[in-house]
């Protein structure tokens, strides 16, 4: 019989299952949009920008998407040291598809009408 590691190894690897992971929370989507909006932006004023996050979260979702090359984090050798961040090249061929949100919400009103009917 094979262990529980050994029967789940091709659904941890599975690009798909990892991709869908990284944008299953709800922030890592929120701050790929506000960097869009904002451009390079500094952790403090993403604090302000997002106030429900709370650092700890924010810092690791910052680190997730850095990984994963969808923003570049630039530390500037001032004191106090100055860090902001921004979307890569990667991170802003996401932009076009969060912002389709709108059509696709407006579409689900539709055809949820339409099912109540």
């Amino acid at each position: 019989m094979l262990k529980k590691e050994e029967k789940n190894s091709i659904i941890e690897i599975c690009p798909v299952r990892n991709v869908v992971a990284r944008f299953g929370n709800k922030w890592a989507l929120l701050l790929i949009l506000v960097l869009s909006e904002n451009g390079s932006t500094r952790f403090n004023q993403l604090c302000k920008l997002i106030p429900d996050i709370s650092t700890k979260v924010l810092s690791g979702t910052l680190q997730t998407l850095e990984a994963d090359d969808l923003i570049s984090r630039k530390v500037f050798p001032e004191v106090p040291i100055r860090v902001e961040y921004k979307l890569t090249e990667a991170g802003e061929s996401l932009v076009p598809m969060v912002q389709n949100m709108k059509s696709i919400m407006k579409h689900r009103k539709k055809y949820e009408a339409g099912v109540k009917k």
